[in-house]
This record gives C-alpha cells, sequence and structure tokens, in this order.
C-alpha cells in the first residue's frame, strides 16, 4: 500500500470527536478506526501493538543496532473536527494543480483568490474534498506519514535506527488527546506530533489557554409591568462582552497576540450561559487576561447586585516553550533532517494548542511537524501528495539521524 492509497483508505473511516460527550473516545464510531488501525499495524509486522480501552494505540519498531541510542516516538490523533461533518468524506485527486479554480461540486469551487495558499502548490497533485465535508487530513495525513515511514524503515534495512513507538489517539480537536496518554508506558526520550500545517511548518510554541464558562442570573417578570423589577440576562450578556476588547479577538490577532474568543451564548430573560477561550503565548500575559475576566465578573455583580454573574475559569494547557527551550536538540534534530529532506523550515508559533503542548508538560518533550495539510475543520480542506511524502521523508531522517545520536 502506498501513502496515497493508505490516507485515502484512512478517509472513509467517520472518526468525528465530540465536546458533549463524557465518554472516551467521546464517540463510539473513534474506537472503530482504532480497532481497523491495530490490526492494520500488526498486519505490517510492528511489535507490542496495544489498543487500550480507551482508544491509545501504541506500537514499536524495534531497533536495527546494538548501540544504545534514544527511543523516540511519533504521534497522531485520528479523530477529526466536531465543526464539519467527517462521514461520507468523497476525496478527489486533482493531478498536477494548474494554479486555477477546483471545482469541488456543482456550484462549490476552491479558488485561491480566497485560499491563497493554493498557489504554493501549482504542478502538485491535490487531494481535495467534494466540499460538503471535511477531508480528515488533520490526522489521518499524519497517521498514514508515520505508518507509512515505519514500514519504509522495515523494509530499508541499510537505514540504521533504534526503537521507533508510535501512538495514536482519539480526541485531540476537543482538547483530550493527551489526558489519558500513559508517557510512562510510551517509553520515549522525546516525541514529535505530525499534526502540523503546510509542508516545513515546526512549531515548538503555542498559546497558554484557559476557558472561560459566564453564567448570568436574571430575573422574569412580565415585560408590562418590568420597571425595577427585571433583570435581562439577555442584556447583561450583550453588556458583558462589550467590556472586552474588540481589538483582542481572533479575527482581529495574529502571531504572537492573544485574544479572548465568545464561542457561543445560550441566553433567556432568567439566565445566559457565555462559553469563552482566553488565549495568550506569554504567561504574564495570559494571567493578566484571567484577572481582567475576573475583574468585569466583579464589575457586574457590583452594578447588579452580588452572585449576578459568576465565572468558571479552567486553565486547558500551556507553551511547550518553556519545556522545549532547555532541550533544544530535540528540535536541532528536525532542522537536520527537513535540510537533508529538502525541506526549508517555517519555524512559527501555533495559534492554538497540539498534545504535544500537553505531553510536554507531562515531562515527554514534544514539537510539531507539519503533516501537509491545508484549511483545517472545513469542506475546502485539502492535502498534497507531495507535502505528505515529505513529511514521511522527514521522519524517516530523523529516525537516522537519532541512530547516531551518540557517536
Amino acid at each position: 500500500m502506498d501513502l496515497t492509497e493508505r490516507f485515502l483508505n484512512y478517509t472513509k473511516f467517520d472518526t468525528q470527536s465530540s465536546e458533549d460527550s463524557t465518554s472516551v473516545p467521546s464517540t463510539p464510531k473513534q474506537m472503530v478506526f482504532a480497532e481497523y488501525l491495530k490490526k492494520e499495524l500488526e498486519s505490517e509486522g510492528l511489535h507490542d501493538v496495544e489498543l487500550d480501552g480507551k482508544g491509545y494505540i501504541y506500537a514499536t519498531l524495534p531497533s536495527n543496532i546494538k548501540e544504545e541510542v534514544p527511543t523516540i516516538g511519533f504521534i497522531s490523533h485520528y479523530d477529526t473536527s466536531p465543526d464539519c461533518s467527517g462521514a461520507n468524506v468523497k476525496p478527489q485527486i486533482v493531478s498536477n494543480y494548474n494554479g486555477g479554480e477546483i471545482l469541488l461540486s456543482e456550484g462549490i469551487i476552491s479558488s485561491p483568490k480566497k485560499f491563497p495558499e493554493l498557489m504554493h502548490h501549482i504542478g502538485e497533485d491535490l487531494i481535495v474534498t467534494d466540499g460538503h465535508t471535511l477531508l480528515g487530513a488533520d490526522d489521518k495525513a499524519g497517521i498514514a506519514e508515520i505508518v507509512q515511514a515505519m514500514c519504509y524503515l522495515r523494509d530499508h534495512k541499510e537505514i540504521r535506527h533504534g526503537d521507533i513507538r508510535i501512538v495514536f489517539n482519539p480526541d485531540e480537536e476537543i482538547g483530550m488527546g493527551a489526558h489519558h496518554f500513559d508517557v510512562e508506558k510510551f517509553g520515549c526520550e522525546w516525541a514529535y506530533t505530525m499534526d502540523g500545517g503546510d509542508v516545513g511548518e515546526l512549531e515548538f510554541e503555542n498559546f497558554n489557554a484557559a476557558s472561560a464558562k459566564i453564567i448570568i442570573k436574571g430575573i422574569s417578570v412580565h415585560p408590562g409591568y418590568a420597571k425595577g423589577k427585571m433583570v435581562n440576562a439577555n442584556a447583561l450578556a450583550a453588556e458583558f462582552a462589550n467590556m472586552l476588547p474588540t481589538d483582542e479577538t481572533p479575527e482581529t490577532t495574529e502571531g504572537y497576540q492573544g485574544f479572548y474568543h465568545l464561542l457561543g451564548i445560550q441566553s433567556n430573560i432568567e439566565e445566559a450561559k457565555m462559553s469563552y477561550i482566553i488565549r495568550d503565548h506569554d504567561r504574564d500575559n495570559f494571567e493578566d487576561r484571567k484577572r481582567f475576566i475576573k475583574r468585569c465578573v466583579d464589575m457586574m455583580n457590583d452594578k447588579y447586585g452580588e452572585g449576578t454573574v459568576t465565572c468558571e475559569l479552567k486553565d486547558q494547557y500551556y507553551n511547550m516553550k518553556e519545556k522545549i527551550d532547555p532541550q533544544m536538540h530535540v528540535i536541532d534534530v528536525v532542522l537536520h533532517a527537513m535540510q537533508a529532506c529538502e525541506v526549508a523550515p517555517k519555524v512559527k508559533p501555533i495559534r492554538g494548542g497540539t498534545d504535544g503542548a500537553q505531553l510536554s508538560f507531562k515531562g515527554l518533550p514534544c514539537p510539531n511537524i507539519f503533516a501537509g495539510g491545508v484549511n483545517f475543520h472545513g469542506p475546502y480542506e485539502f492535502v498534497s501528495i507531495q507535502s505528505m511524502q515529505k513529511a514521511m521523508e522527514v521522519i524517516v531522517k530523523i529516525c537516522s539521524i537519532v541512530a547516531d545520536f551518540n557517536s
């Protein structure tokens, strides 16, 4: 099975995760794919293949050298985003892309005018959707690349490598991918998530992240007799939202700039529930943002009475940079591998988070490498076959470099 065939086969599985679930994995259909992957890894000859009860798949490609070298790992998640359907994905291959518009389905066009990233892939073979679902390159491309790299190393015994561990996990898209990850069982000195975007991307800085649940209590009274009695939670929710800076939202920020993001509101006169996420690369600014949310709550309660507004703040993950900086050899290995594979590195901060961020704080340094997909979480997602091939080559080269790590 070649890399493209392997990826296309994976897209047949609907593995969408769910934020509303309390089970692990969050959706039963994820475990269906996990069972398939377990059998595939076994059939490809990997060792120690294990699928635990929470959907985490562990496997090993044993060392082919006598020297003791660091055991490293590669990680990808198999769930797809709740933001867009992952059922009945119908991928299409656009061979030798010419830089023009791509007709996905009748009336649905992917255009470089709207998605200029397409222009970076002229002459390449693109896998696109039919415009009705996401593709699932986030992160089934990563899985395909890792499996293909392990098969390549298995078949090319002249390439020296130590023990290589892999893990495929559920529920990354809902922020739960690392929660049940057994770092001790994984047994690696460091690892890489293959979960980045376009070719060359290397990420070891990410947002510090928190969620904020705002609950506003109102008082419902007949509007004809409401003077001095009614407290309209709808109006208070709008007032609270307007207290936050309008130039610090996702749609107004980039690079290292942080933001407050209102995910949703459920509201009536008696009660309003507001869901926010808070993001910042700088830890001090991150803490300031959380304190500002609390001050806004206090100001609302000073105005409308204690207990009118309550807030539940919860940290989600932190910037992995503080854990990677003391071990920059983890990054140097990737940079050398990219250079050897003629891939221009694009080192940049993640305006989001990965499982690797949480794993880095669990004692497993884990930066993020490109998997090749673009326009994740929507029907205009695509991946270049050539980009996937480069990602696979980088994995192989990393393994080779680490084999000579102590020589």
